[in-house]
């Protein structure tokens, strides 16, 4: 009795410490060590490249903290409580792949291409407590990663997602807000839904006819394909 109490403990662990790692999409490689690395004010955060999207990459990483956090990461050098975005080559990686270590010192994210250095950055962020997401500053947080080797690359090229404006309306912020949790994911491609028998959904002024006459349409019941054609005095939605 006590043996299998032993081991029921035993995989209980191993499960507890397995459901630490939750990354969507799963990773393709992930090793799990022990320990943390902690985030915080004096936390260096190093990018190799002065390529504009690296930049522009370490600085959302940033603004993600300042917002959830309050705080920023401190830009500079450093051997130790650093993060580090480096651009270096590997083939196995593609465009998209990266390799994200953490250790209980440093956090390294590396990639072939701007592309990967994005897509680490999003798996990073879902390392941390869920509040990493919080629009306003959240208090008394422990910002920890585990410690944890993970290799990542794309098994499809092609990974898109579509948004259907043509029959639900949206604002233009609730599209941005979508492309955001599209690329959270991984998601590579928008297929935006402009248009279907109800009408024509985005203007553009050099044709103004989609809006003038494609963003209309006369309701008719019966069978498709056999309605009869609208009537110029007939009322349009």
């Amino acid at each position: 009795m006590k043996k299998c109490l032993s081991v029921l403990l035993f995989f209980s662990i191993v499960l507890f410490s397995n459901a630490q790692i939750n990354i969507i999409p799963a990773p393709s490689s992930v090793k799990q060590g022990t320990g943390n690395f902690i985030v915080g004010p004096s936390t260096v955060l190093q990018f190799s490249s002065n390529d504009a999207d690296v930049k522009r990459i370490s600085g959302e990483l940033n603004a993600a903290f300042k917002r959830a956090a309050g705080f920023e990461l401190k830009a500079g050098t450093s051997s130790s409580n650093v993060i580090q975005l480096v651009l270096n080559s590997n083939a196995s990686l593609g465009n998209e792949g990266y390799q994200l270590s953490v250790t209980g010192t440093a956090v390294k994210i590396t990639a072939n291409k701007p592309a990967g250095l994005f897509y680490g950055v999003q798996s990073l962020l879902q390392l941390f407590p869920a509040e990493i997401e919080s629009k306003s500053v959240v208090k008394n947080i422990l910002w920890k990663l585990p410690v944890v080797e993970i290799q990542d690359q794309p098994r499809f090229g092609w990974r898109g997602t579509m948004l259907d404006v043509s029959r639900h309306f949206f604002t233009k912020e609730e599209v941005k807000s979508f492309l955001d949790d599209m690329a959270k994911y991984k998601y590579n491609t928008l297929h935006f839904h402009l248009t279907d028998d109800q009408g024509w959904r985005i203007e553009i002024k050099s044709l103004p006819k989609l809006t003038q006459v494609g963003a209309w349409n006369v309701k008719k019941t019966g069978r498709f394909n056999y309605f009869t054609p609208p009537a110029d005095d007939e009322p349009r939605n």
